[in-house]
């Protein structure tokens, strides 16, 4: 009596969410409907916390982001044009007033 044992199965694949998917597939789809990462980090010594660090990361697209209410980037002065304009001329004013403050002073300092 023989005994033959059977033919393994061929592997199965399983499937995933990113199976087949590019890097660019991936963003895509991360850009359109947002990731939120939070997490806490709390550094203590026995009951007495003394650090405690909050981290809250959103990566969303821009469309996304004002859709949920998030347009900073719209008023920061680095980043806004209208707002770097507004920059640029308040430093020529304080430029301005530092002149005129040196000649208010030199002419006191001559009577």
């Amino acid at each position: 009596m023989s005994f033959t044992a059977p033919a393994p199965a061929s592997p199965q694949r399983m499937p995933t969410a990113t199976q087949g998917s590019t890097l660019a597939d991936v963003l895509e789809r991360v850009l359109d409907k947002g990731i939120v990462i939070a997490g806490d980090i709390s550094v203590s010594v026995g009951s007495t916390e003394l650090l405690s660090i909050r981290i809250r990361l959103l990566v969303s697209s821009v469309d996304k982001a004002k859709e949920i209410g998030i347009n900073w980037w719209e008023s920061d002065p680095y980043l806004s044009t209208k707002s770097q304009h507004l920059l640029e001329e308040n430093q020529r004013l304080q430029a301005r007033l530092e002149v005129l403050e040196q000649q208010l002073r030199s002419l006191n300092a001559a009577f």
